[in-house]
């Protein structure tokens, strides 16, 4: 009775020591994007006398590569990898059934070659992707570089000036609501703009009882003197098409219905501006090559890792 209740104990004791030793190699070291990395994991990719970091440092590069090709959604058209197919053949001066027994010779199926151009088009995109998505720039950084080249060039007598044109700008704007569908709006509009026209009233008076544009409405609806790229889409497009001295059909943007009239124009200084598109394209274009360098690296700059005491 003795010895079976000690062989029962001995046995518990191994099955404890033997569920501690799985449960302490499943133990969590990291985290990528909160995907967790296992001991088990990096001991199996370090080997017998491999590196601990190296080794966590590759499977986390595998759970960012494997991440990075599913949300890329990189899908290749299995036409294409005909067109490359043939055209090895063609720069290989072999016909497409010549080609054929080359890779046979080879010991290379036609499906194993398609599959390895496939892998390579897939990575390819991918790696592109990631490239791209590495790319992080802040106005602050902007503003900051370009500012310090303007004052450098400044220094060295090397201002360039950039001018662009100015539109001044005045409208009326009405909201829609739910008693004020995008019909209403219009033809309240347009019936606005014909007694404008017509000189029933004028655009101040019309802008100051019509308008939602309560700050500019005040002001008989007027905008200032602005750059067009300052408003939106189809404002901005409708300064840029509108004829000074005449009212805009009633077009739409994102914050209602307008019409508006281009009383003046100037050439305005867009120095500032230049520069800081000169700054944006030089942080975003050494970004771009030093991801080129290693794109697998990029991947860490948007990723949140997070390393557990070993």
């Amino acid at each position: 009775m003795k010895k079976s209740v000690l062989k029962s104990l001995f046995i518990v004791t191994l099955g404890v020591l033997s569920f501690s030793s799985v449960y302490a190699e499943e133990r969590v070291v990291a985290t990528v994007d909160s995907i967790p990395v296992l001991e088990s994991q990096v001991r199996a990719a370090m080997g017998k006398k491999g590196n601990h970091q190296v080794a966590l440092n590759k499977v986390i590069d595998d759970i960012l590569v494997q991440k990075a090709i599913k949300e890329s959604g990189v899908k290749v058209n299995p036409r294409e990898i005909d067109f490359i197919v043939e055209d090895i053949a063609a720069r290989n001066g072999l016909t497409y059934g010549q080609f054929l027994d080359a890779l046979d010779y080879q010991g290379i199926s036609l499906n194993a070659f398609r599959q390895q151009i496939a892998n390579q088009m897939m990575m390819s995109g991918v790696r592109n992707h990631a490239i791209n998505n590495s790319v992080q720039v802040t106005r602050e950084e902007i503003d900051a570089l370009g500012q310090k080249m303007l004052n450098e060039a400044r220094a060295n007598g090397t201002e360039q000036k950039v001018t662009g044109k100015e539109y001044e700008v005045r409208h009326i704007l009405l909201k829609l609501n739910p008693l004020l569908n995008d019909a209403q709006a219009k033809a309240e509009l347009n019936q606005i703009r014909a007694d404008i026209i017509s000189c029933k009233t004028t655009f101040a008076d019309a802008a100051l009882k019509y308008s939602k544009d309560y700050l500019s409405g005040a002001n008989g609806g007027s905008l200032g003197y602005a750059f067009p790229e300052t408003y939106v889409g189809s404002f901005a497009k409708a300064v840029q098409t509108t004829k000074q001295g005449s009212i805009s059909a009633p077009f739409k943007s994102e914050f209602g219905w307008h019409i508006l009239e281009v009383t003046g124009t100037r050439d305005g200084d867009r120095t500032e501006d230049a520069y800081r598109q000169k700054a944006y394209e030089k942080i975003v274009n050494s970004q771009l090559q030093e991801a080129t360098k290693d794109w697998i690296k990029a991947l860490r700059k948007t990723a949140d890792i997070q390393y557990f005491n070993q």
